[in-house]
Formats: structure tokens, C-alpha cells, sequence
């Protein structure tokens, strides 16, 4: 990751001419060594050299440079794990330093910033503290904000507007929310299926069926996103909130959803309990959380996006996604929080006496002892 490639840039361009070390050296008035160093990337020519070494070699300034304040996708997706795996190992501090330090260096690297930002709003929890967690909010907002305004990337932009409206729903500021995201839903215009259509017509059929797996994929998660929102809003229904909860089990049946993504589908257990404690049911809220534990204590670990025998044309797709098919933090951040939403839940708190309620708060986090234990 390297951005100034003066170095290859010299090599190349003293071999195209023709001339040695020496030579060179001799023209700018410094020392074999010297040169030397340039090319094996040692040291850097002294910025009073680059006008007569760019004029030397016929080209400008920023071609010796070659300056690449860009990183590649690849390079985002190996960072971004690096940095989720730390901020559960080392103080937030330190991490937030590191984070602030990268996009210094790559700060019109719009890819990056987003998921920088990124990076941040997903790990906000570990802040322990109001005013230090809505510092981090406002630091993601400010990355997003940059996107949007300066990447003239539409897929970007998108992203970033969606992230930033995020920080102001987290940030209690719902107005804002509205204004980012028009206040109404337009029409979806899912290219999915023009797309299909237009393999099909070329009798490439397996590339149709790849891009139409990937529109239910992503709908599926989009799906298990609204259910448990609906669910929270219908709690004052009974009738509606089973009915809403049954279609919802459903769906994740049929699709095998605790195998496919169990990180969505855990989100609808969670809420369902939830709701069932707001209506006065014990029962069904134990229920719902017995599924829940069942399922993160589960053999789902490491959490990644991962295809099964029904959407089997998404590898290539899945590769391709932003930070590859690993989940936005590390596993054992994710465990210990999975363990802590419950515990640590005022909705659930009614239930400390129970003894099903201790035996699974006594599961979780014995099994994110145990992961801690495994380091």
C-alpha cells in the first residue's frame, strides 16, 4: 500500500533511456548511493531534485511521483478485518487513533472513508459513554458527509446518505433522517430482472439465474431487516403481532435462514421477545429467547455471508462485496454483544427470577467465556 512509487517509476524510466546508476547520479550531482537508494525505496530524492528528474526523464512531476493516495478493494477488506479483530483486543483509543490516522493518508480515497465510517457506527457500543459515543457518531457522520459531497460516485453517494441518515436516527435527530431519505419511499426498480432478462435473451441462463439469486438473497436480508421494526410497532395488536411474527418464521423456515444468515434471522427472536414481555406474555418471551440462544450458541461461527444449495451461483458475487463476506465486526465482539442484549436488557429484566431466563443468560455467556478462554 505504498502511494509514492518513485521508485519503479526511476528503475523503469533509467533503464528505457538507457543509462546507469553513475550516470544518473552524476547529472543530478549526488552520490551512486544515493540513486541507489531511490530505487530500492530507502529514502526519496530531495523535493529540490524531482524538477530536474521528471525534465531528465521527459515526463511531469506527478508521473516520477506517481503518487496513489488510493487503496485498493482488496486492501479496504484486509483492513477493515484487521481493525474490527482490534477494537476488541486493544482500548477503543487506540484503535480510533489508527482509524483517524488512515483516512489522513487516504483521505480522497472515497471507498475507504465509507467504510471507515462504517467501521465506526458498528462499533459505537464499545464506547461505554454518552458523550464519547456521540463523538464517534458525529466522526462517522462527517466521512459519509464527504462521500456524498465529494466522490461523484452514485453506488457511493447512495451508501453514504443511507449511513449518514443512520448516525442522525442514532444521534436523536429524526428530522434529519427524513430530510436524507425524501420522507416517502419511491417505486423499487430492481435492475435484477432486466438484467435476467437481457442474459436470457443471449441464452446465457446461468448468469440470469445468478443475477436473480442475488435480488432474493438481498431481499431476504432486506425482509428480516423490516420484521422486527413491524414487530415493535404491532405490539399493541396482539393478533397482529403473532400473525406478523408466523409469516416471518415462516419465511426463515422455507429459506433455512438460521443456517443461511442466522445474524438476521436472531434479530426477529430478539425483538419477538421483546414484544411479548410489552404484552405481559413470560411464556412466549422465554420461548423466543430460548430460540435465540439456541441459535448464537450454535455451530454458526465464524458469522460470514455464505451461499447453500439453493443460492448456489453466489460465490462470485459474494467475493466481490465491499469487505468480502465476513460480518461488519469481529466474532468475538459479536458474541459478547449477543450475550449482553439480553442480559443487559431493561425489557427483560422481569425474568431474573426465572429459571429458564438464568439458564440462558448462564449459556451465553458461558459460551462467550469460552471464546475468550480460546484466544
Amino acid at each position: 500500500m505504498k502511494e509514492i512509487n518513485i521508485a519503479k517509476v526511476l528503475v523503469r524510466k533509467r533503464k528505457e533511456k538507457g543509462i546507469t546508476q553513475d550516470e544518473l547520479a552524476n547529472y543530478i550531482g549526488v552520490s551512486k548511493a544515493s540513486v541507489s537508494k531511490w530505487e530500492t525505496g530507502q529514502s526519496y530524492p530531495d523535493v529540490t531534485f524531482l524538477p530536474m528528474l521528471a525534465s531528465y526523464f521527459n515526463i511531469s512531476v506527478d508521473e516520477l511521483i506517481d503518487y496513489q493516495p488510493q487503496m485498493t478493494s482488496g486492501d479496504i477488506r484486509n483492513l477493515y478485518r484487521r481493525l474490527a479483530a482490534e477494537f476488541t483486543a486493544k482500548p477503543i483509543d487506540i484503535v480510533l487513533a489508527e482509524c483517524r490516522e488512515t483516512v489522513k493518508k487516504y483521505y480522497s480515497c472515497f471507498p475507504l472513508l465509507l467504510q471507515i465510517g462504517t467501521l465506526l457506527v458498528n462499533h459505537i457500543e464499545l464506547a461505554r459513554d454518552a458523550e464519547k459515543s456521540a463523538a464517534i457518531i458525529a466522526e462517522a457522520k462527517a466521512l459519509f458527509v464527504r462521500v456524498k459531497e465529494e466522490s461523484g460516485d452514485m453506488a457511493l453517494i447512495k451508501q453514504a446518505v443511507f449511513m449518514e441518515a443512520l448516525c442522525a436516527l442514532a444521534s436523536g435527530d429524526p428530522n434529519s433522517v427524513l430530510d436524507l431519505l425524501g420522507g416517502s419511499v419511491t417505486g423499487a426498480l430492481p435492475p435484477e430482472s432486466l438484467l435476467a432478462s437481457a442474459y436470457h435473451m443471449k441464452g446465457n441462463i446461468r448468469d440470469a439465474k445468478g443475477v436473480l439469486q442475488i435480488g432474493i438473497y438481498q431481499n431476504l436480508v432486506v425482509l428480516f431487516n423490516f420484521f422486527p421494526a413491524y414487530l415493535m410497532l404491532c405490539a399493541d395488536d396482539a393478533g397482529k403481532y403473532d400473525e406478523t411474527l408466523r409469516r416471518a418464521l415462516t419465511v426463515a423456515e422455507a429459506f433455512d435462514m438460521k443456517n443461511l444468515h442466522p445474524g438476521v434471522i436472531i434479530g426477529t427472536y430478539l425483538t419477538a421477545a421483546q414484544g411479548y414481555m410489552t404484552q405481559g406474555n413470560r411464556d412466549r418471551a422465554l420461548d423466543m429467547l430460548q430460540q435465540y440462544t439456541e441459535i448464537v450458541t450454535g455451530d454458526i461461527y465464524p458469522l460470514r455471508l455464505h451461499n447453500d444449495a439453493f443460492f448456489d451461483l453466489l460465490e462470485d458475487w459474494l467475493d466481490k462485496i465491499d469487505i468480502g463476506t465476513d460480518l461488519p465486526r469481529d466474532n468475538k465482539t459479536i458474541r459478547k454483544s449477543m450475550a449482553e442484549t439480553v442480559a443487559r436488557n431493561p425489557m427483560f429484566a422481569a425474568l431474573s427470577d426465572e429459571p429458564r431466563y438464568q439458564n440462558i443468560t448462564e449459556k451465553l455467556f458461558g459460551y462467550s467465556e469460552e471464546d475468550n478462554r480460546n484466544d
